[in-house]
């Protein structure tokens, strides 16, 4: 459905089951399961889907393994068991990641992480290599039943330096062990909307708009593209908002049904960087460190690139947050303490990122002792309005259970019954993923007149959903987009299909040019004129779209337009510009 569809079948049919608040990965999450309950399902993202948290992880699908000395045993098991699901359901986007840890002491941090688990200190501490051995055999055990990936092995000192010889030579041994890693997290979320949308037509989603209570208690949605406004009677309200979900009941519930604060969210940022030697030096696996203080940190190659990050910062407006001077100069002091001769300059930092982690509310001096779990909250109304369902924490790794959890809260509240379990659902591109991947690519390149390169492409970016994309493109006469392995039928395809209504939605989330450092300025302002088109904007409007999205690139990630316009060198990858029609 179109974004006149949905605002016009509102209108004519206001009354909705369950109204969602926010199209993060969680909102989007619980939005799914209820639509495939059959539920008339109504979700409401006041920016883009998957713009805050959940385009500003750290590309890792975890167990989280620091979270067993805060005694967070059950959330250890869920999230081991679902990135082994991920792993399954979204092969297309999640993969295994050989995990690093080097160690720099035997026995230091054993007692510290004995009293932190007894809640008797909240300060970190270096963890010795005792420390970490206990912690990855409580990995090894929790998921020794699936045993999808290798157990954990040490390495002596020698061994270590002779694979990693960029390391700190303070280390006295390594630790390796295997967890996961997403590419396009921001297309994780756009897939579980579109299985949520293709359930029923019940099932509506608008980005771009918000969900108002209006003086007499009405809730109307206010669309912020056509700035219409429309009335909604839902059954039930569910404030996944993360971050925002103080700031979202504030407008949701009169002020003596408030809750006193929900959340207490901290800030994570991480640096792209470009730098061959500091790739090379990772060999392929993620390095997962302890700064001197103690904090842990990570790098990992990411899209050619290297991620580095991140750092944990209480934050009062989620709406504000960026990477600021002080934190890229942690994180550069933190990489050079794990690889002391690697420099970095300062050109090399080619994005960076942050985002609010959605923390329950907490009043712990040190944020890493906060809780990393999930669970819900129902805040009932005082004027007869609808209950509020508030879901509270969460990390991505854990979106599918979350969603469930609070999906089955709502189905109780609704007298519904659950008919369909996402336990083994692949997710969009994951669907009838092949095992022969060569095969697959030379059959659909050959049906669909592309070349195997090409295909192969459009197969990373979008698994067997590149089927679909390949057809489209091979139905119409295509061009190649300056700088980039993309091309126009391929934007078309996303802007068309994917609720696209500004050029970052495009740039930063349905593709990965902006987070990869690929992105040029005349590739922006090609895919600009081709939204500008397919849009119907006036050249007033295109300007105004130009001067927003070079705001945001410089005020949110560090990227100027100087910085644009010199990466200039033309790619070598291929991008197949051959027609067939039929």
């Amino acid at each position: 459905m179109k974004r006149q569809e949905i605002l016009d079948g509102l209108r004519q049919s206001p009354k909705v089951d369950v109204c969602v608040i926010g199209g993060g990965i969680n909102g989007i999450s619980v939005f799914r399961e209820l639509s495939l309950q059959g539920l008339n399902v109504l979700l409401v993202e006041k920016h883009d889907y998957c713009s805050g948290a959940s385009s500003a992880l750290s590309r890792m699908v975890h167990g989280g393994l620091r979270y067993l000395e805060n005694g967070e045993f059950k959330l250890v098991q869920e999230s081991l068991v679902e990135r082994d699901r991920l792993l399954r359901n979204a092969p297309h986007y999640v993969a295994p990641l050989p995990t690093t840890v080097p160690v720099f002491d035997i026995f230091s941090g054993l007692g510290n992480g004995i009293v932190r688990f007894l809640g008797l200190s909240r300060r970190p501490s270096r963890r010795g290599a005792v420390a970490i051995k206990a912690g990855l055999s409580i990995y090894d055990f929790l998921t020794r039943k699936r045993a999808l990936m290798p157990r954990h092995q040490f390495r002596g000192r020698r061994t270590t330096l002779a694979k990693w010889p960029a390391l700190n030579p303070d280390i006295k041994s390594s630790a390796t062990y295997f967890d996961a890693w997403v590419s396009h997290p921001e297309r994780v979320g756009i897939e579980l909307l579109q299985d949520g949308l293709s359930a029923k037509f019940g099932a509506m989603a608008l980005n771009y708009a918000e969900l108002r209570r209006t003086e007499d208690g009405q809730y109307r949605v206010e669309d912020q593209i056509g700035g219409a406004s429309v009335t909604v009677e839902p059954a039930l309200i569910v404030n996944a908002t993360g971050g925002w979900i103080d700031i979202a009941n504030q407008t949701l519930l009169s002020p003596e049904a408030r809750p006193s604060p929900l959340m207490g969210g901290t800030k994570g940022s991480h640096l792209i960087i470009d730098n061959a030697d500091l790739r090379d030096a990772l060999a392929d696996h993620m390095i997962y460190y302890e700064n001197e203080d103690g904090r842990i940190c990570i790098l990992f190659p990411y899209l050619g690139k290297v991620l580095v990050g991140s750092t944990d910062i209480r934050v009062d407006d989620p709406e504000t947050v960026r990477c600021e001077a002080d934190e890229r100069d942690y994180i550069l002091q933190s990489l050079a303490f794990v690889l002391p001769d690697i420099a970095i300059r300062p050109e090399q930092i080619v994005f960076q990122f942050s985002g609010v982690r959605p923390l329950p509310a907490s009043t712990d001096s040190f944020t890493g002792r906060i809780p990393r779990d999930h669970f819900c909250t129902v805040v009932e109304p005082t004027d007869g309005g609808p209950p509020v369902l508030c879901m509270i924490g969460g990390k991505w790794t854990t979106f599918r259970s979350f969603g469930e959890l609070a999906a089955d809260m709502a189905l109780e509240r609704l007298g519904r019954q659950r008919r369909i379990t996402t336990t083994d659902r692949p997710i969009g591109g994951g669907q009838a993923f092949p095992t022969n991947a060569p095969v697959w690519l030379t059959q659909v390149a050959a049906s669909k007149g592309l070349s195997i390169q090409r295909m192969a492409e459009l197969f990373a970016r979008y698994g067997t959903d590149a089927e679909a994309v390949a057809g489209f493109i091979a139905a119409g006469t295509d061009a190649v987009l300056p700088h980039a392995g993309y091309s126009v039928r391929e934007l078309q395809f996303l802007i068309r299909g994917e609720a696209v209504e500004h050029l970052d939605d495009l740039l930063l989330r349905r593709t990965t040019l902006a987070v990869s450092g690929e992105l040029t300025l005349d590739m922006m302002d090609a895919a600009l004129d081709l939204l500008a088109q397919e849009k119907h904007w006036t050249l007033a409007h295109h300007a105004r779209e130009r001067d927003r999205f070079l705001t945001l690139l410089t005020e949110r990630h560090g990227v100027d337009e100087d910085m644009l316009s010199a990466r200039n060198e033309p790619r070598s990858t291929e991008c197949d510009t051959t027609a067939k029609s039929g």
